[in-house]
């Protein structure tokens, strides 16, 4: 038995699927694995946005809590992360309507990554998130000590 295009080359494979929708040809898709994809899309810019956001929150945290070694690199990385979920939310606006849970299930992720970045323990960071959504979202706001 071959090994089916999808296997070999996904990129020809999406190439050839898109072809055959382009083309009114649905009785040729491999419709299973077409769904898959799609929802495995869906999927990948979910967890995109909250990788994001637990950047974003543990870059603030990290001002936050370690003023003496504020630096370039951390606004630009805020900067960065801010931009990305913008162009994000822009393209996908649905996603905006997940953003308040995502940012919930991210918040003891960028504490992890927040304390170890700077050496401060775990439980120095709040348990809950000290910012709003439209504080980390806002390019001006940069929290204070």
């Amino acid at each position: 038995m071959s090994t089916p295009l999808y296997e070999k080359d996904f990129y020809q494979w999406l190439e050839h699927t898109t072809d055959l929708v382009r083309e009114g040809r649905f009785q040729e898709i491999d419709r299973d694995i077409l769904i898959d994809e799609l929802e495995s899309m869906g999927q990948r810019d979910k967890r995109e946005l909250a990788n994001r956001l637990i950047i974003l929150m543990a870059n603030l945290l990290k001002w936050q809590h370690q003023p003496e070694a504020r630096s370039s690199g951390w606004v630009g990385s805020i900067a960065e992360q801010r931009l990305q979920i913008a162009g994000q939310l822009e393209d996908s606006p649905s996603l905006r309507g997940m953003l308040a849970d995502a940012a919930e299930r991210a918040y003891p992720k960028a504490i992890a990554l927040a304390a170890r970045e700077t050496g401060l323990p775990p439980d120095r960071f709040p348990a809950d998130c000290p910012f709003t959504l439209l504080q980390m979202l806002d390019e001006t706001f940069f929290p204070e000590p």
